[in-house]
């Protein structure tokens, strides 16, 4: 009798409280990232999503999303997409943005609504495994499980992922962890749907794999957490993790059979390999101290924007993480902040202190993006901590909760630190609205990295060719060209900065200044296709300029065939080519290319007249005159 009491005496938990935290914490996500739905497209959303001829072919595409590297469908071509350290195979994120193509087309309202949606759901689903970890078994009432989800929903980190479409391949990884993980400790409560709740487990880590590999990391996790909140035995908890184990072997089985063996690699290319320098005028791979010493300078980093998430920025590029050595404070003050971190959750293992679980947590799923394990193309970026920030919310949470005596006060301090990573988070939400913002917001954090130096002077470039006003559009065009020179400082090989150096150079008018750049990026690499069109069509303003400006007729024709040769089927180029050997009485080079230009444009009343003219003047005025009748029955003013 005094047993059934004394159950009856333990608290648990109402179904219909757990079901308002659930709805407060899905309702949360939409406060926290609601602005962001009339956001456009931004970054990286191009290669997935807008520029990825699979996604965009909707359902048609997505055997090629299955079949290709995850960057093919924007490179379209073999062997580019491996640019990227170690190639990406993450084909789940991009069918689901091609089967959204399917049925909405471009529509990014879509793609940042489901991106809300899904966060809403990690946030569910946290506090749901935080509840199976018995965090608030002293009480019943699910306040350290709702702290810990409302901070990891409220972290300012996470907008990268959140605020970009793209960032779906991360949140679809921690959905199919969580699931994953969460499957095992139900697996362990009902034994009649075992192996229900096992199969589940392996598939929602093969699906979690097949967004972004960092999933893996979870094969550590999942014993890990048996053995701390169920008390499980390591052989227990091993044997629990099979099927998830099974599922990532499936996963890179896959894998293998489509990017083969391949899982990391270090190309001499800054932008996808940060740790080269250049040396005599050569690219070279950093030495062994400044390699480590740069690494423990982002590793500590990452714990500093845990803590204390400002500023924020995209691009971690070089050289906005410069090249580090250990005679830097800083690279000391990373490896003690580490050092203390791991001490503590060593020292709290054997107790099962939630700290220590939290601190190995962060490490663990930390590993997979430090450039320890293998290189992973960028020095450091925001969204790597979106997994690892789990832990951080689970034990900031759970040591204010318990460990601050007074309970108001530990309260007050979890509604603070909500409330004031909600604002930031809201606020830094308005940087992603799209690539003009947010190049040009981060580009005051980021000031020596070169590929926000790149792109700010390409975005500042293309809001240029649209700018009616002639003052910002040539102040916009100034300062995309002293970006580009930051940008070629910082990375001389880098050609496409060089690229838009002569595009901006080419909308000021500036002709002759911005061949030389166009030829510098064709001397890195000769068969850039943009930097030979773009070149082109500078020719043609050139041929155009030495003829009407300059009256240099030779020097017209030299150029303005140059741009032929690439743009064989441009009607100004066969227009201006015939006016300058008109002008020089070579009639019958002169009606050859108006007639080319007229069997493109065949109703444009002004080929015609050019045409007529051309013939009039080689003495055939009957020809001629055919022409100028036929200009006058398209355009009566066609003469005028």
């Amino acid at each position: 009798m005094s047993k059934k009491k004394e159950n009856k005496s333990v608290k648990t938990p109402a179904s219909s409280l757990i079901r308002k935290c659930q709805i407060a914490l899905f309702v949360f996500a939409f406060i926290l990232y609601g602005n962001t739905l009339t956001h456009d497209y931004a970054q990286d959303d191009a290669i997935v999503i807008t520029d990825n001829m699979f996604t965009t072919d909707g359902f048609a595409g997505i055997p090629g999303l299955l079949t290709k590297d995850t960057f093919f469908g924007f490179f379209k071509e073999e062997g580019k997409a491996k640019l990227v350290s170690g190639g990406r195979y993450r084909p789940l994120s991009p069918i689901m943005f091609a089967i959204g193509w399917q049925f909405f087309g471009e529509n990014p309202f879509i793609g940042h609504l489901w991106n809300v949606v899904l966060y809403g759901l990690i946030g569910i689903l946290l506090f749901g495994l935080f509840r199976e970890c018995k965090l608030d078994s002293k009480t019943g009432i699910p306040i350290i499980s709702l702290a810990a989800s409302m901070l990891f929903l409220a972290h300012p980190i996470h907008t990268e992922v959140v605020a970009n479409i793209k960032g779906r391949d991360e949140i679809m990884a921690l959905l199919g962890a969580i699931v994953s993980l969460y499957a095992v400790f139900k697996s362990r409560k009902k034994s009649s749907a075992r192996f229900k709740w096992l199969a589940l487990s392996g598939v929602a880590m093969f699906l979690g794999c097949m967004s972004k590999e960092n999933t893996i990391t979870f094969l550590a996790i999942i014993p890990l957490s048996l053995w701390f909140f169920k008390k499980a035995t390591i052989g227990e908890a091993l044997k629990a993790t099979l099927p998830a184990f099974i599922g990532a072997v499936g996963f890179l089985m896959i894998r293998t059979m489509i990017l083969g063996v391949d899982f990391g690699g270090a190309p001499n290319e800054l932008m996808n390999n940060p740790f080269l320098k250049v040396v005599n005028g050569q690219y070279v791979s950093f030495d062994t101290g400044e390699f480590l010493a740069t690494v423990s300078f982002t590793l500590g980093k990452y714990i500093q924007l845990l803590f204390f998430p400002h500023p924020l920025t995209h691009d971690y590029y070089p050289r906005h993480i410069d090249i580090m050595s250990f005679g830097d404070v800083a690279v000391w003050l990373a490896i003690v902040m580490n050092v203390v971190l791991l001490v503590m959750a060593v020292l709290g293992l054997r107790k099962k202190r939630v700290y220590s679980y939290g601190i190995l947590f962060y490490f663990v799923t930390m590993s997979i993006v430090s450039n320890i394990v293998f290189p992973i193309g960028t020095n450091m970026s925001e969204r790597f901590l979106f997994m690892p920030s789990v832990g951080f919310s689970l034990a900031i949470g759970y040591l204010i909760l318990t460990k601050i005596k007074s309970k108001s006060m530990a309260y007050g301090l979890i509604g603070v630190l909500v409330l004031l990573f909600t604002v930031k988070t809201i606020h830094r939400n308005n940087a992603w609205k799209n690539d003009f913002t947010l190049f040009n917001t981060d580009k005051h954090i980021s000031k020596n990295s070169a590929k926000i130096n790149n792109a700010v002077a390409g975005s500042l470039s293309s809001a240029a060719f649209d700018e009616q006003n002639i003052a910002v559009k040539n102040q916009q065009l100034e300062e995309a060209v002293l970006r580009a020179d930051k940008a070629i400082s910082i990375h001389p090989n880098y050609k496409n900065a060089y690229l838009i150096k002569g595009n901006a150079l080419h909308y000021l008018d500036k002709y002759k200044e911005a061949e030389i750049w166009y030829d510098r990026a064709l001397n890195i690499d000769p068969s850039y296709e943009d930097a030979i069109r773009n070149s082109a069509v500078n020719y043609r303003a050139l041929g155009r300029q030495y003829g009407e400006k300059e009256n240099n007729l030779s020097k017209s024709i030299e150029y303005l065939q140059k741009a032929q040769a690439v743009l064989t089927e441009d009607y100004e180029v066969l227009r201006l080519l015939g006016t300058a050997h008109g002008i020089m009485r070579k009639h019958t080079e002169s009606i050859n290319y108006f007639t080319k230009a007229l069997a493109l444009e065949p109703n444009l009343a002004g080929a015609h007249v050019n045409l007529g003219k051309a013939y009039i003047n080689a003495g055939d005025e009957e020809t001629g005159n055919y022409h100028i009748t036929k200009a006058l029955e398209l355009d009566p003013n066609a003469l005028q």
